[in-house]
């Protein structure tokens, strides 16, 4: 399991093009990782637009990935604005293998906190409930929990919440090949977790979490803390 960090030059029409449509930096992203005449296999790679910039404002897009990628292939002159370094071995730099119960990481998920009602799909917008939501996904399916810390109020008696922070609201917007427009909604999750069941865990960082990975949501990214 591979990270790859890019930046892609906002000077070029495709990457404008991709930047602001999930679904189409998607179609980009797949040509890295499939021969020209084959399609991307289904969870070839996970990836997500970060808030952060390089130094020079180009956006920048971190790729999970199962085997190396081919960049060459992406064929668009000047979208990337530089040339990538070499991906970072997750399994190694992780100590996957060796993981335990109650190792911390820190964490970053941008995700489609939902509920499905009469096979629709609802984004969570409430607070409480987008926290709930990645709360029991955790607990359920990734084997993790978010640890919880004491918050304090001027005139509240002392309450408990997890250690999460949510962020960067938004609805995406993409349009498929046949013309047909996808909305998902998604949220930037950043905090603690403790990992509770391994087996779990390292299939979630595997896999990602939730819906709309072709979107570019369900990266889970952790870093280890001391």
């Amino acid at each position: 399991m591979f990270l790859h960090k890019i930046h892609l030059d906002p000077r070029c029409k495709e990457a404008r093009r991709d930047l602001t449509d999930p679904y189409q930096m998607h179609a980009t992203l797949c040509r890295a990782f499939s021969e020209p005449d084959r399609k991307c296999d289904i969870g070839a790679f996970l990836w997500r637009l970060e808030p952060e910039a390089d130094r020079t404002g180009n956006p920048r897009i971190l790729v999970q990935s199962h085997s190396p990628p081919d960049w060459s292939r992406i064929g668009i002159k000047g979208w990337l604005a530089e040339e990538p370094g070499p991906g970072i071995d997750l399994e190694e730099k992780l100590g996957l293998a060796a993981l335990e119960n109650g190792r911390r990481f820190r964490y970053r998920l941008r995700a489609n906190p939902c509920v499905t009602r009469q096979g629709k799909r609802f984004g969570l917008v409430e607070l409480d409930k987008q926290i709930a939501w990645l709360e029991r996904k955790g607990m359920e399916e990734a084997g993790f929990s978010l640890p919880h810390i004491p918050a304090f109020d001027i005139g509240e008696s002392e309450s408990v919440s997890a250690d999460v922070q949510v962020s960067q609201e938004q609805k995406l917007r993409g349009r498929q090949h046949s013309g047909n427009e996808l909305f998902v909604f998604s949220v930037l999750y950043d905090g603690i977790l403790a990992v509770d069941d391994p087996v779990k865990f390292r299939k979630a960082l595997h896999s990602g979490i939730g819906h709309g990975k072709s979107m570019g949501l369900g990266l889970l990214s952790v870093a280890p803390l001391p």
